[in-house]
């Protein structure tokens, strides 16, 4: 979610009626006890839009704020503020939106989840970092970064593209986020804040707020300090400078067919800086500016009919206690179901633009497939986590196992079976039983070999690919192999160097070296199944027994295989690597 306001707050008592956002968190006894987080969060929306429907129809005997025709779709909702790149952790919305919105439509309901790009947000501070629409990360200088500049405080659509592909700055970073949500086969309907505005739908809204102008103040002063009695919850934007400002002189809610407000360009605080206003004095339409972000979120919830909402836990202190508080109390509306989620991290640090600290979907999918990712969100979202690229495999790991204990071919717990059991369908579209994966760690040891023959024939060989295997699954299992390899690559872990397989390298070994490699052969080939730490060790052993120093016989099993003095931990390395062929290497007969 974005935010485009001050959050100087006090500490408001909570209202009676007020929502705990912690969905999930929270424990309530009576509840049904579900496998997978969304039932839990689906039954919640149901019964939401079961109380609306039934003040529909006039059965409950009271009087209801909020009402739904029963043809109506439940909306399930997202929403960013284009600002700058949008990484992995943004997607946290999308998903945990998808998996309910799947749930319900499971259950029968028609289902639109909604995608705002906050866009008429301004441009508040110059980023350090930016992405083409490839995704690639730029620094600020290798762009037009005066454009950017000379458009502080300037809304996110106005601002020009500084790549110069798309329309404006938002309209760039939101073709990003559809590109995102595209590549995990999530269908948004991704929703411009700025084209809200300007086609009127959020006129309505706005034009009430101006007119229970005081109310606003009112609720809006328990949770920010910097509202006064000249407050006014309308943001327009100057036609001389083009910036957002936050200075209304006066409002006339009747005047033409929407009403306007006078302003003043005034100053803006920035965080720490400020931007200049321009002091042009002028007249704006209600489609010429916005709400401030407090009242904003709530009218989306009423113009689009918002049934749910998830929401990083900064929200859940901030913007959501005014939001539902709003919602009832000045637009008279019930606020959706609310569900915090855990921020997650990339291997270990925060999610940074500036500290260059950021992976795109598209970047994430050059290293797994779309269903592992998708995988990873469909994960309690009440659990703060770790996304290690350096720690990919595990994930994947992970992700072999559900598919494996879906399909009955590992033992599992009562639990984890009953998880896999409903979360499998909704992580991989076409459940097949005869697919095939390749263990990630085994694809990027083949990766180490560019010859596509070559790899099947290994992954025959150690037995992952079997001759009733269908070509499909064979193409779909080899085709994890570049994903492994561009991990070991980006990481620059153990699996990034090239095997030798054609020829063997120049060498000159002494007989000493030579003898211990021979031996080292021998006790590869008289197993069956050799164990990566038990070959480490008899490496150690080998060395010592024929006087060779151990750093020696390490870079000649590296000039071996790869033709350099240095390598993965070689143990391991050869334990997944076909036995054959590295008696053959060791021996140095191919």
């Amino acid at each position: 979610m974005s935010s485009d306001q001050d959050d100087t707050a006090t500490e408001p008592e909570p209202t009676p009626d007020a929502e705990s956002p912690y969905t999930l968190q929270r424990e309530d006894g009576d509840d049904v006890r579900h496998a997978f987080w969304a039932d839990a969060v689906a039954d919640r929306v149901e019964a939401r839009v079961a109380d609306q429907r039934e003040a529909t129809d006039g059965t409950s005997g009271e009087e209801r704020p909020t009402s739904r025709d029963p043809e109506e779709p439940i909306v399930i909702k997202g929403g960013i503020s284009p600002s700058g790149v949008p990484h992995l952790g943004n997607v946290n919305e999308i998903m945990r939106g998808y998996y309910v919105a799947e749930v319900l439509r499971e259950r029968g309901h028609e289902v639109r989840q909604v995608f705002t790009a906050d866009d008429r947000d301004p441009l508040r501070k110059l980023p350090r970092t930016l992405c083409d629409l490839d995704g690639n990360l730029v620094d600020l200088g290798e762009v037009d970064a005066g454009a950017l500049g000379r458009n502080l405080g300037v809304p996110y659509t106005d601002v020009p593209d500084p790549f110069g592909c798309c329309d404006s700055y938002g309209d760039h970073f939101s073709t990003i986020i559809q590109d995102s949500a595209d590549a995990l086969d999530v269908p948004i309907d991704l929703l411009s804040d700025t084209d809200l505005y300007e086609r009127g739908e959020l006129e309505d809204v706005t034009r009430y707020v101006l007119e229970h102008r005081d109310r606003a103040r009112e609720v809006l002063a328990e949770y920010q300090d910097k509202v006064d009695a000249d407050y006014v919850p309308f943001n327009p934007i100057c036609e001389e400078c083009g910036k957002i400002t936050e200075t209304v002189t006066s409002v006339d809610v009747d005047a033409g067919d929407a009403g306007t407000v006078d302003y003043r360009c005034t100053d803006m605080d920035a965080g720490d800086r400020t931007i200049e206003g321009c002091g042009h004095e002028g007249t704006a339409t209600l489609r010429e500016g916005k709400l401030p972000w407090r009242f904003e979120w709530p009218a989306q919830w009423q113009v689009l009919g918002v049934d749910f909402e998830p929401f990083g836990k900064d929200h859940a202190e901030g913007s959501w206690p005014s939001g539902q508080d709003v919602a009832r109390n000045v637009l008279g509306i019930e606020p959706p179901v609310p569900m915090v989620y855990e921020w997650f991290t990339l291997d270990g640090e925060p999610f940074s633009s500036s500290a260059g600290n950021v992976i795109l979907v598209s970047d994430v999918l050059e290293l797994l497939e779309p269903e592992v990712l998708r995988y990873f969100f469909a994960k309690d979202p009440a659990k703060a986590r770790d996304f290690s690229i350096e720690r990919l495999d595990q994930l994947v790991d992970e992700f072999d196992r559900l598919e494996a204990v879906y399909f009955g071919e590992v033992e599992a717990d009562e639990d984890e079976r009953a998880f896999a059991d409903r979360v499998y369908p909704f992580v991989v579209e076409d459940p097949r039983e005869d697919r095939v994966r390749l263990p990630y760690t085994f694809a990027a040891v083949l990766g180490m070999t560019d010859d596509p023959d070559l790899r099947e024939e290994i992954a025959r060989r150690e037995g992952h690919i079997s001759e009733d295997d269908p070509e499909w699954a064979v193409e779909d299992a080899l085709a994890r192999v570049e994903k492994a390899r561009n991990w070991a690559r980006r990481t620059e872990n153990e699996f990034d160097y090239e095997l030798k397989r054609t020829e063997i390298p120049d060498h000159d070994f002494d007989a000493a070296t030579a003898d211990a490699l021979d031996e080292l052969a021998d006790f590869v080939a008289a197993g069956e199944d050799v164990d990566p730490d038990a070959l480490q060790g008899e490496i150690y052993e080998t060395a010592k027994r024929h006087d060779v120093p151990v750093g020696d016989f390490f870079a000649a099993g590296y000039r071996l295989f790869f033709d350099e003095d240095q390598g993965p931990k070689l143990g391991p390395f050869l334990a997944k690597v076909d036995r054959e062929f590295v008696v053959d290497r060791l021996r140095r007969e191919r």
